[in-house]
């Protein structure tokens, strides 16, 4: 969100990672292990590889590379993950270490999002319900490559993913889930690939908003816009149109509000923004 009144922020480590060596044993497997921070991309790419897993979850390899995504909750942790084809399975850990986004200091206006009502936070828990009502779709094949499409031009950086809020003096109860993208108000707002539009309508704390399924469990997230050009149910082609920027919602002026969330884990969107190859590997040691 377009925010000021900036306190601490601590550039985010987006991509933590560096290959560590497990300690040898001749009757091992060598298994590798990546260190990489809540809220970020790891990949794994290998000739013939055909699925991958992470926990309890299994999802089909986009075109031979399997993309691990970390929600930004995650406590420190080791997770096993794995990749196969026709042959055994390969096994590696993503070691998960915490990392201090920072946080900021928001001044609202008088606007109803900073000081809520009864009603007004009964109306925010109906857009709860039904936004996990979305997070139980099953997931299709996917319908994007990589790197997705800008979600808004022009097209600025990405900002404040991971801070912790505080709105008027008090903490918000989660840290910032998406990136902000400051552009001229009206500048529109673009589906980042292919999907069908699962919810486009006013929320409470979000404005305007539009989600898109774009199958393999991608979800992209759009809020604060000035108006909507789709409804709940519309097919979209990457570059689509999906309304306009504005400042509807929780706040201070004109931006857009991005997110994805990818396998239900909450991850900076920079990382589907960018090229493939600048996302932590494993098996290579970042630059």
């Amino acid at each position: 969100m377009n925010f000021h009144h900036l306190r601490s922020v601590i550039p985010a480590a987006l991509a933590l990672a560096t290959l560590v060596a497990p300690p040898y044993s001749s009757a091992q497997t060598h298994e590798p292990t990546i260190t990489s921070a809540p809220g970020t991309l790891v990949r794994w790419a290998a000739p013939g590889t055909l699925h991958c897993s992470m926990r309890a979850h299994i999802w089909p390899a986009l075109e031979g590379v399997c993309y691990y995504p970390i929600d930004l909750l995650t406590r420190t942790e080791t997770i096993t993950v794995a990749r196969w084809g026709t042959g055994p399975k390969h096994f590696a850990h993503i070691s998960v270490e915490p990392n201090d986004y920072g946080t900021e200091d928001i001044t609202l206006p008088d606007i109803p999002q900073a000081h809520p009502s009864t009603q007004d936070l009964k109306r925010d828990a109906v857009d709860r319900a039904q936004l996990a009502h979305l997070w139980l779709r099953k997931d299709g094949p996917p319908q994007f490559k990589l790197p997705l499409g800008p979600p808004v031009r022009p097209m600025s950086i990405g900002k404040s993913f991971g801070v912790k809020r505080i709105y008027n003096g008090k903490a918000s109860e989660q840290a910032h889930m998406g990136s902000d993208y400051d552009s001229p108000i009206g500048s529109p707002i673009l589906a980042v690939a292919d999907g069908k539009v699962v919810l486009a309508r006013e929320m409470f704390f979000e404005g305007n908003s539009v989600f898109i399924d774009h199958g393999d469990g991608l979800v992209s997230e759009y809020f604060h816009l000035s108006e909507l050009k789709v409804q709940t149910g519309d097919v979209v082609k990457k570059g689509d149109t999906l309304g306009r920027e504005g400042s509807t919602g929780r706040a201070t002026g004109p931006h857009l509000w991005f997110g994805v969330r990818w396998h239900d884990a909450r991850i900076n969107p920079r990382f589907l923004l960018e090229e493939p190859s600048k996302i932590p590997e494993v098996g290579r040691t970042s630059p």
